[in-house]
């Protein structure tokens, strides 16, 4: 019996918004994954961590932008490992935490072209499959030639956190950027204003 392959998007979710789902909802739709589960990183190791709402409501928000969606999964599974939170080590730990499942990665053009610089970055082609969606402006030549990367055709909205986080900053609607529960919960909790 061959093993449950599940997509790991990482991801600061700083917030989630419509982008994020649009890509998770194509890859569990791909014949290989059988789940995507949308892994909330404390700390990406290059970028700045005082832009960063906190991590729960982060969490919280990941909970309302899927809803009920069968086949997508807020995790937090990070949360408790050592910061900064680097990929290779999450997947070690995952792993053994669910030895029956088989764990593969998605992540944008722009992280390929940088994947050279991850930690141990060998280690995680050797082991895992990589799912990579174009993203506008970065080449995906970079390993696209490798037996465990796959470029993929997704469904792409140039939709960026950064830019919705200004907007509310600016006082503008991110409406339809995010799903409308997700817009209640940012309006509720105040974030992402200057007073953050």
């Amino acid at each position: 019996m061959s093993k449950s392959q599940t997509a790991l998007f990482f991801g600061s979710f700083n917030p989630v918004h419509v982008g994020h789902l649009i890509i998770a909802d194509f890859i569990q739709g791909l014949d290989d994954i059988s789940e995507v589960w949308m892994v909330i990183s404390p700390h990406n190791p290059f970028k700045e961590k005082k832009s960063l709402a906190k991590d729960y409501d982060r969490l919280e928000m990941m909970h309302l932008a899927i809803g009920d969606h069968p086949k997508l999964r807020a995790s937090d599974i990070e949360f408790s490992l050592p910061k900064p939170s680097y990929t290779v080590d999450t997947l070690a730990y995952i792993t053994e935490k669910y030895p029956e499942r088989e764990f593969a990665l998605v992540m944008g053009g722009d992280n390929l072209k940088s994947f050279h610089r991850w930690k141990n970055y060998e280690m995680i082609l050797r082991n895992h499959q990589i799912y990579v969606y174009a993203r506008p402006g970065y080449e995906t030549d970079a390993f696209q030639d490798h037996p465990s990367i796959h470029i993929l055709e997704a469904p792409l909205l140039s939709i960026s956190a950064s830019h919705i986080r200004q907007r509310i900053k600016e006082g503008k609607s991110i409406r339809y950027l995010v799903r409308e529960d997700v817009r209640e919960f940012i309006l509720s909790k105040r974030l992402y204003q200057e007073t953050n």
